[in-house]
Formats: structure tokens, C-alpha cells, sequence
């Protein structure tokens, strides 16, 4: 199903410290099926044969670490370890105007007087200016063509930490424009005088925007020209920005919006994005019913037994339904998929889809994997918590013909009929507000 290219490592989310960024390196989506282990409490034989039969045939206990451990520091463990690599669904701020913060970088003049010219320039952080009345940077100065001159241009200081954004598809620039065309130089190198990766961008006048500008559109730029044979753009290790306004464009061409005198640019963020549209980056198997064991009016005898269980079971649903949140509450595009009651029976039973946790039933194992796999690709099923069972009832086993297989699944067509911001908790809330 996953193709022959996969590496195994060993790892455990109960364990930060095995959590090491070598070991997510390149992984760009996540499927987590980690969970508690629950078992018989006087064991079982090492086929599962007690626990194949349903928990109620035995009396159950949990089998190692506990539920808090597993569910909710492992998820919290989890989430830390891959933020990076699978990225936020809203972007990574690298400068200016986020939630409720504003984060600054160390701006330098880097002007032609280097070259003999006049021109001069500044970035200075105004906190009135920007839009809605909020703080912003300022890009601003004056260009002349005097003594071979025409260029100005401000650039932090190398970052203390590279910054690893190769999880996104690119830097979004929110800016009030001027109607001319500026540069943004991101370098990968520590060292000052190097390949500099370029993208230029035209401003509309008086006008708040968003400019997103691609990692597959910067071009390798030395002092104006392009560099054919240099690396390829490292988005994992951008260690300064530079933003430029120029006579010159590349390799002998001229900006067609270049005038001398005085210009402004208000700058209010810097931000990698993700590109439209967004699917889930994070996928993860829960459990049905994480929402019930406090529900008033639940008639506990027609649910599931880790329901009726939950104290007994170290408060397992509890737990879970805390690492969920923790999933929902982190900005990493998810998806949490709660299938009923597991079996080892094949795909291809029909399929209910429902939101609200309120369902009871069983589906196949095989089948949850297929649907996260699906997920991962469907902008549907973006930010979407749901329940899964099959129409099959637990009195009868469900099998597949060889000769006459059921028919794929496009999954697509149930994401498109969940909606957002449904879990089950709705129906803790409004008893909590009754109360």
C-alpha cells in the first residue's frame, strides 16, 4: 500500500528525547496510530485470542505505560517532533505581525555607497503605522544614479539559527505598496558575500497586500547576475533576507518601474506559506466514544466497554480525547479519523461516515488505513474530526470474494460531506453551560 521505499526507526513518543530531529528529517506527513495497550488482565495467549474475542469476554486492564503518558505527553512529545517538517496550516512568521505578537529581526543599510554611490536607506519599526492601526516595519530612503549609483537595501544579520521552512512552498510578504518593484534576497550561507536567491515583485500603490513569491521562483543571483551552476535553494536553512530596490534587475536588464528619490515600503510580516490547496499534514487514529464517558444521559449499557470503562482503564477515553486537542489546538493541518471497534476483517464493507461521536459499530483495520492514506491527499478532509464504521453489524463476519472484489473507494466523496468544528464536545458544552 505505501510502496517498497520505507525506513524503519525506532523511536518512542513517550520519550522526548528519542524524538531527534535526524529522525523526521524529509517527513512531510504523518500518520499516527500510536495507542495505550489494553489486554486481559490474567494475560492471553500469543495469538491475542482473548483479546480477538472482544473485551467482553475478558476483564481488561492497561498493558504497559499509562493512558496520560501515551495519549496525552506522547501526543504532546509527537506533535513537537514533526512541527517543523510538516509545517503550520497558517504559515511560519520569520518577521513582523503574528497572533498577538510582533517578531522583530536586526536590519542593516547595505546601500551603493559601497560602490562609490549616494543613495541611503533605513528599516525602523513604526507601531502605528502598519494596517489596522498596528506595528510595522519600514523599508524607506532615497536612490540616486550619482557617481554609478542605484540601489538601496536593507539586510539582517545572519540568524543565530538557521531557519527551516522546507515545509512550505514559499515566502508571503505583507506590504503597503508604492507601485514599484523591489527585490527579496534570501541567502542560505553564512557568508556575507555569496550567492544571494532572488525574486522580484511589483507593489500596487496605497494598497495593503499580500505578495507570496514562490521557492521555485528565486533565482541564484551574485551581484546581479544570475549564477548557472549554483546549488539548488535549501529551504531548511535560510540564515538572512535582504530587501532591495534597484536600478537593476538581472544579467544587464533594467527595473521598468525605477525612478530616483525618496521611497517607502511598510512591511508588516514575513511569512512562509503553504500552498492552496492545503490537505492534511498530520493524520490520526483515535477512538469513538471519547467524548461520551462524561455525557449525561448516555444509557452506558448500549456502549462501547471502554466507555462504560474509563475510570477502570486509568481514564483512557479522557486522555484521548486531551491528545486530539492538543492536535487541534497546534496549527499542523490535521485530520483525526475515530473508527469503532477494530477488526482484523478485510476492506471493502460499506462505509458510514458521522461527526458528534455517537456511533457504535465495528470496521475493518485494513480499511482505516486506506481511508488515512486518502486523507492525507483530500483538502475535504482538512481540519476534520469524524467517526467510521461499516454497515456490517458485529453478528456478521464480513469477507471478500477473490474471484469478484468490491469495488475502490474514492473516499473523497465522504470528506466532502464532513463539516468543520464538530468532535462530540459540543454536547459536553452546552451541558456544562446548562448547569
Amino acid at each position: 500500500m505505501l510502496g517498497p521505499d520505507i525506513d524503519l526507526i525506532v523511536a518512542d513518543i513517550t520519550k522526548e528525547n528519542t524524538l531527534v530531529p535526524e529522525k523526521f528529517k524529509g517527513v512531510r506527513k504523518v500518520i499516527n496510530a500510536v495507542s495505550v495497550i489494553v489486554g486481559p488482565k490474567e494475560g492471553d495467549t500469543p495469538e491475542r485470542q482473548k483479546y480477538n474475542q472482544g473485551v467482553r469476554f475478558f476483564e481488561p486492564e492497561i498493558k504497559g505505560d499509562s493512558p496520560e503518558l501515551v495519549e496525552y505527553i506522547g501526543m504532546k512529545n509527537l506533535i513537537n517532533a514533526v512541527r517543523d517538517g510538516v509545517g503550520l496550516e497558517n504559515g511560519k512568521l520569520i518577521f513582523g505581525v503574528g497572533d498577538n505578537t510582533f517578531k522583530d529581526l536586526p536590519w542593516g543599510a547595505l546601500d551603493d555607497v559601497v560602490m562609490g554611490g549616494v543613495s541611503e536607506s533605513n528599516f525602523l519599526i513604526d507601531l502605528t503605522a502598519g494596517e489596522n492601526g498596528g506595528p510595522t516595519g519600514i523599508f524607506k530612503g532615497i536612490v540616486s544614479t550619482t557617481n554609478n549609483g542605484g540601489f538601496t537595501s536593507v539586510r539582517t544579520k545572519n540568524f543565530p539559527e538557521a531557519e527551516n521552512v522546507s515545509a512550505y512552498d514559499g515566502l508571503e510578504l505583507r506590504l503597503k505598496g508604492d507601485g514599484l518593484r523591489y527585490k527579496l534576497i534570501v541567502r542560505t550561507s553564512q557568508d556575507w558575500d555569496t550567492v544571494g536567491y532572488t525574486a522580484s515583485f511589483d507593489t500596487s500603490p496605497g494598497q495593503w497586500q499580500s505578495i507570496r513569491l514562490p521557492f521555485s521562483s528565486l533565482r541564484p543571483v551574485f551581484r546581479a547576475r544570475t549564477v548557472t551552476d549554483a546549488p539548488p535553494f535549501n529551504a531548511s536553512s535560510i540564515i538572512s533576507l535582504q530587501l532591495m530596490f534597484s536600478k537593476f534587475e538581472y544579467d544587464g536588464k533594467l527595473n521598468p518601474t525605477f525612478k530616483e528619490g525618496h521611497f517607502e515600503l511598510p512591511l508588516s510580516s514575513i511569512r512562509a506559506y503553504i500552498q492552496e490547496p492545503v490537505t492534511p499534514r498530520f493524520v490520526h487514529v483515535g477512538s469513538a466514544g471519547v467524548t461520551r464517558p462524561e455525557r449525561p444521559g448516555l444509557d452506558l449499557s448500549r456502549q462501547p466497554p471502554a466507555v462504560r470503562l474509563n475510570k477502570e482503564l486509568d481514564f483512557i477515553l479522557t486522555y484521548k480525547l486531551k491528545g486530539e486537542d492538543l492536535i487541534r489546538d497546534s496549527g499542523i493541518p490535521y485530520a483525526i479519523v475515530r473508527p469503532c471497534a477494530l477488526t482484523e476483517e478485510p476492506a471493502g464493507a460499506d462505509l458510514i461516515f458521522e461527526q458528534g461521536d455517537n456511533i457504535t459499530g465495528k470496521v475493518s483495520r485494513d480499511e482505516v488505513a486506506r481511508i488515512c492514506i486518502a486523507a492525507l491527499e483530500s483538502p475535504s478532509a482538512l481540519n476534520k474530526t469524524f467517526e467510521v464504521k461499516s454497515t456490517v453489524p458485529f453478528s456478521e463476519p464480513f469477507t471478500v470474494d477473490p474471484e469478484n472484489p468490491p469495488p475502490e473507494k474514492d473516499y473523497n466523496e465522504y470528506f466532502k460531506n464532513l463539516k468543520d468544528g464538530i468532535t462530540g464536545k459540543e454536547a459536553l458544552e452546552q451541558s456544562a453551560a446548562a448547569v
